[in-house]
């Protein structure tokens, strides 16, 4: 029952990433283009958990708390740059 549940939030967060990329790529200006970035490494952050739930490996968690603070810092880093430059 848990891997059914697991299959599916992984279907769904599949979906979520791609109108993520359609967004990204259609976007009407690069702010937008930004958001959807931002919303890619959202939904990537869970991936990467589910993955390591599935393959029973503690090292994707670590995986992810990294790409979680690099994207964080890099929508902050590209909020600072649209806001006023750099």
């Amino acid at each position: 029952m848990v891997d059914l549940i697991l299959k599916a939030a992984l279907v769904f967060a599949g979906m979520g990433v791609a109108l993520a990329t359609v967004q990204l790529l259609r976007g009407p200006d690069a702010p937008n283009r930004a958001v959807a970035l931002d919303v890619l490494t959202l939904i990537t952050m869970p991936l990467l958990v589910g993955l390591a739930i599935h393959a029973g490996r503690i090292i994707y968690l670590d995986v992810a708390l990294v790409y979680a603070v690099l994207a964080f810092l890099g929508v902050v880093a590209l909020a600072r740059y649209y806001d006023r430059g750099i």
